[in-house]
């Protein structure tokens, strides 16, 4: 070659990329045993050694986490949940109390995001937050974490590898919004939100709406189930499908304050007058849900000590502790919207 090789020169040999090679020199489980056993048989043919001195500075702790937003699956891909941006304040201060520096950073979920702060040794640690389809996510979840990356993710508790996920009581949330519906004398209330398990937080407050039918001799109503992700125009969507189905409804609890903004614009472009033709209960409490009309009764989670609860479970796991917290409360905050 007539100079040191590098590992670019391993990776073109070998077909692979840079950071595989990298990996596989770490001996990380992440690469298969035969790609392994390739790179290393070229790495030694060209005599290449890893500089040791660079390895051990990249093992040292950064002294920084890593916060990934994930892309809302919207048209405007630089959309971020409301409610995760209200999280932000309080994980920063966390961060600074603790002496952490925060790396905060806009993902695609297309993209090998597992694959890139594991090797790029840019924070010591990583919190999540969003995920669209759960489905599709959940493999790179488990990637991360075979690898023996430290992770937190924002979710519903209970689902991921064990002791990784923060959230909150998503079930008792949607209970309390949907009894509450009941309670001002509505009986055929319409859900709008995603019912399966590409969407587990979506999913267990529509099994709250359940409990809350149930537990008032109500009987769900396969047709006043409409699928929604967190978005206005999905909200606005659902009660285009609704009217499509003919579907009778009084009350609606819509999974999230952004499917319920859409619903209520929606609603008044139908001329059905809220709360007095259809009552309508959000979830999640964003700042514009004060400013809707009328004002959205809504299930609120604590932003303040959910980014608290997320910073304080990493640094656990930085410091090889288990730490694995029940769901954090929610509250319904009563407004006009619900017919209060």
């Amino acid at each position: 070659m007539g100079r040191r090789p590098t590992s670019f020169d391993i990776a073109q040999l070998a077909g692979v990329s840079q950071p595989t090679v990298s990996r596989a020199l770490r001996g990380s489980k992440s690469v298969n045993a035969q790609t392994r056993q390739r790179i290393e048989a070229i790495a030694q043919s060209l005599h290449y050694a890893v500089d040791k001195h660079a390895s051990s500075l990249r093992s040292q702790s950064a002294n920084t986490l890593a916060l990934l937003f994930f892309e809302e699956p919207a048209e405007d891909e630089s959309t971020i949940n409301p409610f995760f941006l209200s999280m932000l304040g309080s994980i920063t201060h966390a961060c600074a109390r603790a002496g952490y520096d925060l790396l905060i950073s806009f993902q695609q979920l297309s993209g090998d995001w597992h694959v890139d702060y594991q090797d790029s040794r840019k924070a010591d640690g990583i919190i999540l937050l969003g995920y669209g389809d759960y489905e599709a996510y959940r493999a790179r979840l488990d990637h991360l974490t075979e690898q023996g990356t430290k992770v937190v993710r924002w979710g519903a508790v209970g689902t991921g590898p064990a002791g990784i996920t923060v959230g909150s009581d998503n079930r008792g949330g949607g209970e309390a919004a949907t009894a509450h519906l009941i309670a001002r004398g509505r009986r055929r209330i319409a859900f709008l939100g995603a019912a399966d398990g590409r969407y587990p937080e979506l999913e267990d407050r529509y099994r709250g709406y359940l409990d809350a039918l149930a537990a008032a001799g109500l009987t769900a109503d396969a047709a006043l189930q409409v699928d929604a992700i967190t978005t206005e125009d999905a909200g606005q969507d659902a009660i285009a499908e609704l009217a499509r189905r003919g579907a009778d409804y009084d009350a609606i609890f819509a999974a999230s304050d952004s499917i319920a903004i859409g619903a209520m614009r929606a609603l008044a472009a139908a001329g059905r007058p809220i709360p007095d033709d259809v009552a309508i209960v959000g979830f999640d409490d964003i700042a514009s849900a004060q400013l809707t009309n009328p004002p959205l009764t809504t299930v609120t989670q604590d932003a303040r000590r959910a980014g608290e609860a997320l910073v304080r479970t990493l640094l656990a796991k930085l410091r090889g502790e288990v730490s694995d917290d029940p769901p954090l409360p929610t509250r319904l905050v009563i407004r006009a919207s619900s017919g209060a």
